[in-house]
């Protein structure tokens, strides 16, 4: 059983705050600090460049994934890190459309996150090759999946509404019209269980500064299914890709296995702090946080819900069909939510009138639940958001 209160004690979060906004970034572990000190006067300043064997920087990409992996259902070996959940994106769309280059069609649906669309156009450009990306309504992507489709290509939770899709359930129809499934994990990883490995997923990417802690700008990973591993054609030919880096060949020759989608040189400090972070993970049973966050998340919407009628509940209500955050309509819901954050009570806005809370057991409890219900309650009742001071819009809302 996991010990939730240990957890919680790792984290290094500011007193009185109540942090809701694990599902856009999360909270600093309290050893990621020491850790990235110990590796920047240790190892760098000590061992300068020989701590790419001494240190084993060049294997952190591929054992870091094999820490991730455990936590997405992935087999061993199959899961490495490195670059921008973008980048990932691309790569295994390319190497997905590549295997099925009878087809033309890209399927993905409107509650995708719009730069995994953004990059799904990059890439139809570049390619060049009539290729059309189709997006359709969530619930409309399983009568969409035809014999015109190459790639299913869906963010698994809804970034904007917690919606989820059901991975198992879409893969095996994808597979059974000849075509094949990435998923985007970028609001699963370390919010809910999953199970590639036996969802039979094709590709899978996703990021680590979200509900995996692993801090700002932390690098994303990439999965490749055992079958597709050793052909999966990297589309971006980077030299720690190559068979053997440092022959210097003037001709690239892809790596074995996973080892083929590594890019470009590993972020060794940032990978650090991952690491710090998931040794937190390490103490975690997906099963025990999952029962967790949906008892904390249930506990929080039957707090607001009654004595806030101005909020509708843009999440699911059924806690199965929701991943690890609630989110409410509200008309003025930036002004809204920067009030809650000027109160202590730290969620997030998507346009166009979205509240997002994060519901991370790592790091909550009851107490936060309830003092975030407290503050959320008495913003809306008092209107406390009608203040100009809280129309102020940053680059990042």
């Amino acid at each position: 059983m996991t010990d939730f209160s240990a957890t919680k004690s790792m984290f290094d979060l500011p007193e009185g705050l109540v942090y809701l906004d694990g599902n856009s970034l999360g909270p600093l572990p309290r050893a990621a600090s020491d850790r990235m000190a110990r590796v920047m006067q240790e190892e760098w300043g000590k061992l300068l460049i020989s701590g790419w064997n001494k240190a084993g920087w060049m294997a952190q990409p591929m054992r870091t994934g094999d820490r991730i992996a455990r936590l997405i259902g992935a087999e061993p070996g199959h899961v490495v890190i490195g670059d921008t959940l973008s980048i990932k994106v691309y790569q295994a769309l390319a190497a997905a459309l590549d295997m099925r280059p009878d087809r033309r069609v890209i399927l993905s649906d409107s509650g995708n996150f719009p730069s995994d669309l953004y990059m799904a156009e990059g890439l139809v450009a570049a390619l060049d090759r009539g290729l059309e990306l189709r997006v359709v309504a969530p619930e409309a992507v399983e009568s969409a999946l035809t014999d015109e489709v190459a790639v299913m290509m869906l963010t698994q939770v809804d970034y904007r509404t917690g919606r989820m899709h059901d991975m198992a359930r879409l893969t095996e129809k994808a597979h059974e019209t000849g075509a094949l499934a990435l998923w985007d994990l970028a609001h699963s990883a370390g919010a809910v269980p999953v199970d590639l490995s036996g969802a039979q997923v094709d590709f899978a990417v996703g990021c680590t500064y979200k509900f995996l802690n692993g801090g700002p700008g932390a690098p994303a990973f990439i999965y490749v299914a055992p079958r597709h591993a050793d052909t999966a054609r990297p589309a971006l030919s980077g030299w720690l890709g190559h068979a053997a880096p440092f022959a210097f060949e003037p001709a690239y020759r892809p790596g074995t296995g996973i080892e083929r989608m590594r890019v470009g040189t590993p972020p060794v400090l940032a990978l650090a702090a991952l690491e710090a972070a998931l040794d937190i993970w390490d103490r975690v049973d997906m099963a025990d946080l999952r029962a967790r966050a949906i008892t904390l998340a249930e506990r929080f919407i039957a707090a607001i819900e009654p004595a806030c009628p101005m909020l509708t509940l843009a999440s699911p209500r059924d806690p199965a069909q929701r991943g690890s955050q609630v989110s409410f309509h509200f008309e003025h819901g930036f002004e809204a939510m920067q009030a809650c954050i000027a109160h202590g009570v730290v969620g997030d806005f998507r346009a166009p009138d979205i509240m997002r809370f994060g519901i991370t057991p790592l790091y909550l409890d009851e107490a936060d639940i309830d003092r975030a219900a407290q503050v959320i309650r008495q913003v809306m009742q008092d209107r406390l958001w009608d203040d100009p001071a809280y129309r102020i819009r940053d680059k990042v809302t």
